[in-house]
This record gives structure tokens, C-alpha cells and sequence, in this order.
């Protein structure tokens, strides 16, 4: 940003020297203005490509394309998004556009500047100006800038610019939610190219790999707090947006809570009423299921300062797998205030979901691969079952102190109740061998705090960015199981029916699940954020200091593990813009996990090991042209490496696990009406320090060598297609080969897939209405598509989705 401060400090307080915060943290009392200093005076008529982000950035980047100055009380935009905007337009309907949904309106005075005043009630009407509007112009919601976000949370830094900081981060909005008929969360990140989508070790959860390590879906954050969404599977009807982050975190965001995140981490910005009244319901059908939603947003108020936002969501019905059936209720509130100099938030929500007769992971016995049986096939048991059931919530606020400076808290927590019944085959290269009987209750409670302070201060040219933070987690687990062994033959070609196996093993109590698990994770956390040149030249220095205290029970109820560890990561960060447009960035960071715990799988299962120590180099540039946002970056990534040995079904650590690869992702406007969302990624990762010949350099577990994702959408011309308002969309995802065992003995080709999909948005009644038709997996490809923990998940059939969403 191109912005000067000029500030008047009445009070100030001492400062507090830190390892990594040099200066005071300064308190100012007195009133502030920001002030956009204009280049020369620039075409009435601009071309106007503007993406989704935090309101103050979008005006400083409009300001310096028209070359007016621009003045306003930060408090006015603070915490306040503009939306997406695309079109020819002078500065008079820009600043329109831009303010409207806020209540503002921005003043001209006799010198040509202009000057941010809130409307009286809060209600503003768009003035009638004449703008020259690029082709499909008026149905705005359908623009690339829609479907991925120019901001996303940062953790402990918040939300800010993707242009501003020195990591790499896709984040995707709830109309590629919509779009993609995403009904969780995997569904929205599958086409990301720096991620997959598995499934959990022996059960239905999704699990996600980013940069080669696996991020458990109990691990994904919820308006950048740990321990609230829902665990296995998230629903997509919660997502406002998703922020993927890629690479080592743990300074931005702590210590996750089941260790996992070591290559990105995944944050979903809670929904919020927006200024505008929002009243949509949908129904859809995807291959067998039946479902609706709906998604409902208000605001009250002479000045809109409460809102209120539902979303409430139901589906059931069989699956394209054949005989599995899949039955969701969600619903979730929001409530949200904003004061003068304070606002507050509260999230509650709850889900159920039950899985029948779910096809389960595939481990394999031998050297060999099998080729992957028919799309649709089944080879789990219709006894498998899976009941989920969690409630969760969340209370924020903060309150400010100063023009420029924020205290913010935060408590959030969830309860889980599972019960679950797997049967997972294991088999050699031909698709023969044995599968048995796993059921387990399992019970979780958490709980997070966290409270921090940001601020800004000059310091001469310096202008400095800071944060101070601190957070709590504690989680407990309760879990038993009963299995029957020695299992029944099985095919993947043929599958068996068999009756309900009979209970050889049991472990702890089935009906009252005893304490296994208990962990208490700490941090504090500070940053510096300096800049020179009007934030041409910005360093990012910051440091966590972190403590896990975790123990491990066995069935019985006796202790058998615990540690009580501390340790102190530093994140060091450097983003230089040569030009507005472009950004180069390089990033040193460390990363601090939970020592793994053996699944439930495993023959160890629950055994906790050390914390995991990580590190990260990156080096990347960001370059917005053409109406086109690109990312490109190198990385490397070492951390201790676990996995599930395929002989002994032992979880063991051995070795260290160092991923090095490259990235390119890229979206927005290639021409009017045609949009791209996509990238490529490739990744070296490797074993070593192994002490054992036979995986030493080898190729690390379910990593593929490569990935590309390519999705589209083209508004098709009227005078075409003879109707107005269709839209065609296409995905391709190609996946390079990866393999299955420590020794790369078990290689999985690689495979590509392809999606379609056809849009049409029209009037009907007065109202808005857009039906939808998606076609996955077009050609009903046979592949795996993971072998992440050294087993299987095989690709999703061919899968049809409609649906028709009318906003009233």
C-alpha cells in the first residue's frame, strides 16, 4: 500500500522488548487519517479489474490507478471487504460501487480529492453514472475475481493481502463452492494443484495432503481457530471462503492439534450477513441423493449493526458407489455486531452424518499393485457404518484501542460422538486377500482461546506492523474397539457378502469409551512487519514459543506415554515490489507438530511419539497482469517422517521426509468472458537418514511427482447459443505416478480426470434463479488416486450433480 500516516500521539505506553519485535508497542489516542497520495491525474474511463478483498487495500490500489488522494478514518474500513468489480468506469462510480454495501460514500472536494463519510441510516442508493461496461459485465457474480479471493487469514499477522506477505495461498470464495456443487470440503481443494484429497486410515474421513505431508481434517481452522469444525468430514454449506495455505505455518497459526499441517494448513472464514439481504434455497440431486439448503442473511438495525446469518442444509440417498448410502443434517447460526470501536461474533453449529455400507481404503500385502477394480464396485461390507455427530461454536470480539491499534479474544470448542464399523481389505497384486471387523466408539471434547493485539506505528521511513498473541488448546479423546480376526477372504474384483463377523479382540469399554488421549498445546506469539518505500520493501519478522504436554492411556486406563515439551519456531519473511503489479517474496520458517500417533488401524494403535521439528525455505514471485493474478514459487521442506509399515502394520518413525519442488498457480480473466482457476506443481520428496539401504533417497509415500489442475469457465455469447445467461465450465486434473511403500516396490500410475458443467443464470418471478448440471469423472476413469499412509483411496465414479438455487 501507498499510504502515509500521519498521527498525533497523546499517550503512549512502554514497549516490550522481544527476540523479535524491536521498538515500542505505541498506543496513539488521538484521531488518525489515512491518506492516499495520488500519481498524476489519470483517464476518466478506466479499465476496472478488482478481486474480492480487504476494503482499505482496494482504495489505496483504485486511488493510485485514477490518481486522486483519497483520505479516511481507518476505523471506517476496518474489518470490511470490497467486493469484486469488473468494467470500464471513472473514479465517481468506482467509489460507488465499492461503498455501497457499507454505508458509505466517498465526498469530492473543490480540489478533487475525496473524503470517506458514513451515511446517515446506513443506506445508500447507486447513482446513475454512465459506464462504458465490458461484455457480461452485469452478471458480476460470475467473474474470476468471484471464484478465488485477493485476501486471506494469516494466523497471528490476520487477514491481509495476498501481494503483501511472503507466503503462498489460494484462497477460494463460496461461489466456487456453488459452482463446484461441493458438498465438503474435499470437494472444494480436490482441483487445488499443491493438494490432494484421501480418504482416513480405515474409516470414511477426509484427509488432505498439501506439499507432499498429509493436514488431518481435525487440524483445518475455523475463522483461523483450532479445535471447532467439525472432525472426518466438513460440510460445505459452512464455508464462506477457504484460505490454502501452502508450506510450514506454525508460527501464523500454532500448533495443530493432532500434529498433522507440516506442508500448509486450511482455514474456513466463517459465513456473516452481509449489508445486502440474502435469501437463497436450494435443491439438488447428486447420483442417487436427494437434498436442500438454505442460506439466509439479515442485518437490523437503524445502522445494520446486527446480522444474523442461517444456513441449514439436508441430503440423503445412495451414492454412485453402489450400495453405499450417505445421510447429512446440518445446521449453523451466525450472529455478528459491529460497534463504534468494538465488534463481537457468535458460531454455533451442529452435523450428523451417517455413512451405510461405505467403501473403505485398500491396503496391499505384497510388491505388487492391483489395477483398480470397476469405478462403481464396492468392496466393503454393508455393514460398514459410520456415525458422525458433533456440536460446535464460537465467540470473538475485539475492541479498539486506538485508530490503529485492536485487542481481539476468542473461545471456541466442539463435541464429537462417533461410532464407527470398518472393514478395510488387504490384498496383493491381484486383488485377493483377507479383510476383518474394526468397530470404535470414539469421543471428543476441545477447547481454544486465543487473544492477541495488532497495531501499527512510524518510526521515521520505517513503518511497522505488529503483533502479539497467545493461544490455548486442550483436547481429549475417549475411545475402545472390538475386532474380528483372523478375517474372511476377499477380491476387489468380487467381493464377497458376508455376515457380521464375530468379536475375537476387545479394548476398553464399547458402551463407555475410557480416556486414551489428553494434550495441552501452548503458544505466544510476536511479529514485526517492517516497511520502507510506501510498502515497497517489507520484512516479516516473527517467532512462536511453543509447549505440548500430551498423554497417552492405554485401554485400561494406564498412562503408557507423555512428554512435556517447549520449543520456540521463528518465521522470517521478505516481500519486494519493484513495480505494483509485481511482488517477489522469500520465506525461512519452522514448524512444531505433535509427535504422530498410530491409527487405529495399526497394530501399535494410539502409541504417541516425540513432537516433530520442520523447516522451510521458500522463494516465490507474484505478478498481477492482464487481468490475471499468478504465483510462482520453490520450496523445500524437511520433517521427521512416519509411516504405517505394510508387513508388520506397525506406525513407525524413520528417517525424515524432505520435499523440494516448484509451483505455479494462476487465475482470472484470460478474455471477456473466459476465466481460468489452475496451476501446476511439482515435487521431489525424498527419504533420508533412513539407516536402511533399501529406502535411503527413495521416493517418499503417496507424493505424487506432479500435479496439474486446469478449470474454466466462458460465459457463451448470446448471439451464439440464442439465450442469455449460460454459462460452460470444464475441469481437468492430472496427478503424476506416486508410490505405496517406503521402498517403492508399490507404484501407482499416474491418471488424469476431467469434470464438465453448465450454468444458467435468469430471472424468473422477479427473482434470481441458477440451475446448475456438473458431470464428474466424465469418462468414468479407474484410477488411485492416493497412497498417502501407504494405502489406497481409489478415484470417485463417474457422478452426476443438478441443482437450481432461486435467491428471493
Amino acid at each position: 500500500m501507498w499510504v502515509q500516516k500521519h498521527m498525533q500521539v497523546q499517550t503512549w505506553a512502554r514497549g516490550c522488548l522481544t527476540p523479535v519485535i524491536l521498538g515500542a508497542l505505541l498506543c496513539a489516542a488521538g484521531p488518525v487519517q489515512s491518506q492516499v497520495v495520488p500519481r498524476e491525474p489519470l483517464a476518466a474511463v478506466q479499465p476496472v479489474h478488482l478481486q474480492s478483498g480487504p476494503l482499505e487495500d482496494t482504495l489505496n490500489r483504485v486511488s493510485q490507478q485514477f490518481g486522486v488522494t483519497l483520505s479516511f478514518d481507518p476505523a471506517l474500513t476496518r474489518g470490511r471487504t470490497s467486493p469484486a468489480l469488473l468494467g470500464d468506469y471513472d473514479i465517481d462510480d468506482v467509489l460507488a460501487r465499492l461503498l455501497a454495501e457499507h454505508g458509505l460514500q466517498a465526498l469530492r472536494d473543490t480540489d478533487g480529492a475525496y473524503t470517506l463519510r458514513r451515511l446517515p441510516g446506513g443506506v445508500v442508493s447507486l447513482p446513475t453514472i454512465p459506464v462504458t461496461a465490458r461484455a457480461n459485465e452485469s452478471n458480476a457474480s460470475n467473474t474470476a475475481v468471484g471464484q478465488t479471493s485477493r485476501s486471506a487469514r494469516f494466523g497471528a499477522l490476520g487477514t491481509r493481502d495476498l501481494a503483501d506477505v511472503p507466503f503462498s495461498v489460494t484462497s477460494y470464495t463460496r461461489q466456487t463452492v456453488q459452482n463446484r456443487q461441493a458438498q465438503t470440503l474435499g470437494d472444494v481443494i480436490r482441483a487445488d494443484p499443491a493438494s490432494q484429497t484421501a480418504l482416513g486410515h480405515g474409516n470414511f474421513s477426509e484427509e488432505f495432503i498439501v506439499r507432499g505431508f498429509p493436514l488431518s481434517a481435525s487440524d483445518v481452522t475455523f475463522g483461523g481457530m483450532y479445535g471447532v469444525l467439525p472432525r472426518q468430514i466438513i460440510p460445505a454449506n459452512i464455508i464462506e471462503r477457504v484460505d490454502v495455505l501452502k508450506g510450514a505455518n506454525t508460527f501464523l497459526n500454532g500448533i495443530a492439534p493432532t500434529g498433522s499441517g507440516i506442508g500448509g494448513a486450511l482455514n474456513i472464514e466463517p459465513k456473516r450477513a452481509g449489508d445486502k439481504p440474502l435469501t437463497e434455497v436450494t435443491l439438488d440431486y447428486t447420483s442417487g441423493q436427494v437434498g436442500g439448503s438454505i442460506d439466509l442473511g439479515r442485518r437490523f438495525g437503524d445502522d445494520a449493526a446486527l446480522g444474523l446469518r442461517i444456513s441449514s442444509a439436508r441430503r440423503s440417498g445412495s451414492t454412485a458407489i453402489d450400495d453405499e448410502h450417505r445421510q447429512l443434517k446440518f445446521d449453523a447460526i451466525a450472529l455478528d455486531y459491529r460497534g463504534e470501536g468494538w465488534r463481537t461474533s457468535l458460531d454455533l453449529g451442529r452435523q450428523r452424518q451417517t455413512i451405510n455400507g461405505g467403501r473403505s481404503v485398500v491396503y496391499l500385502s505384497d510388491a505388487g499393485v492391483p489395477p483398480p477394480p470397476s469405478t462403481t464396485i464396492n468392496y466393503g461390507q454393508d455393514w460398514n457404518l459410520s456415525r458422525l455427530s458433533t456440536r460446535f461454536g464460537m465467540l470473538r470480539g475485539e475492541v479498539d484501542l486506538a485508530p490503529d491499534w485492536q485487542a481481539y479474544a476468542g473461545v471456541g470448542g466442539s463435541r464429537t460422538n462417533e461410532f464407527g464399523t470398518y472393514s478395510s481389505p488387504t490384498v496383493n497384486a491381484n486383488g485377493v486377500g483377507i479383510a476383518g471387523r474394526l468397530t470404535v466408539p470414539y469421543r471428543a471434547e476441545n477447547a481454544s482461546f486465543e487473544t492477541g493485539l495488532r497495531g501499527r506505528v512510524q518510526t521515521g521511513a520505517i513503518a511497522h506492523r505488529l503483533t502479539l498473541s497467545a493461544s490455548l488448546s486442550d483436547i481429549q479423546t475417549r475411545a475402545a474397539y472390538s475386532r474380528a480376526l483372523p478375517g474372511f477372504p476377499t477380491s476387489l474384483y468380487d467381493p464377497p457378502d458376508v455376515p457380521y463377523p464375530v468379536t475375537t479382540e476387545i479394548g476398553g469399554n464399547l458402551q463407555d469409551p475410557g480416556l486414551t488421549r489428553r494434550s495441552r498445546l501452548r503458544s505466544i506469539a510476536a511479529s514485526d512487519t517492517l516497511s520502507w518505500l510506501d510498502d515497497r520493501i517489507q520484512l516479516s519478522l516473527g517467532a512462536r514459543y511453543q509447549q505440548i504436554k500430551a498423554q497417552t492411556f492405554n485401554y485400561r486406563g494406564i498412562n503408557t506415554s507423555a512428554y512435556d515439551r517447549a520449543a520456540l519456531t521463528p518465521m522470517l519473511g521478505i516481500v519486494v515490489k519493484p513495480w505494483q503489479y509485481l511482488s517477489v517474496y522469500a520465506n525461512r520458517t519452522e514448524g512444531l507438530a505433535q509427535g504422530g500417533q498410530a491409527p487405529a488401524a495399526a497394530t501399535n494403535a494410539g502409541e504417541t511419539f516425540a513432537p516433530f521439528m520442520s523447516s522451510q525455505y521458500e522463494l516465490g514471485i507474484k505478478l498481477e497482469a492482464a487481468g490475471l493474478f499468478w504465483t510462482a514459487s520453490l520450496f523445500a521442506i524437511r520433517q521427521p517422517n512416519a509411516y504405517v509399515d505394510a508387513t508388520s502394520l506397525r506406525y513407525l518413525p524413520a528417517g525424515e521426509q524432505r520435499n523440494r519442488g516448484a509451483e505455479i498457480t494462476v487465475a482470472g480473466e484470460v478474455l471477456p468472458g473466459l476465466r481460468i482457476v489452475g496451476g501446476a506443481s511439482f515435487i521431489d520428496a525424498r527419504l533420508t537418514r533412513t539407516g536402511d539401504r533399501n529406502t535411503q533417497g527413495r521416493h517418499a509415500i503417496g507424493v505424487p511427482s506432479s500435479q496439474l489442475s486446469l478449470g474454466g469457465e466462458w460465459d457463451l455469447p448470446a448471439t451464439w447459443v440464442g439465450i442469455d445467461g449460460l454459462t460452460a465450465q470444464g475441469q481437468i486434473i492430472r496427478s503424476g505416478p506416486q508410490f505405496a511403500n517406503a521402498n517403492n516396490t508399490q507404484r501407482l500410475p499416474a491418471w488424469t480426470r476431467m469434470d464438465l458443467g453448465l450454468r444458467y443464470a435468469t430471472r424468473i418471478r422477479g427473482h434470481d434463479v441458477t440451475w446448475r448440471a456438473n458431470l464428474e469423472n466424465v469418462t468414468d476413469r479407474r484410477y488411485w488416486a492416493s497412497a498417502n499412509g501407504g494405502y489406497l483411496t481409489q478415484g470417485t465414479p463417474r457422478t452426476v450433480k443438478l441443482a437450481v438455487t432461486i435467491d428471493y
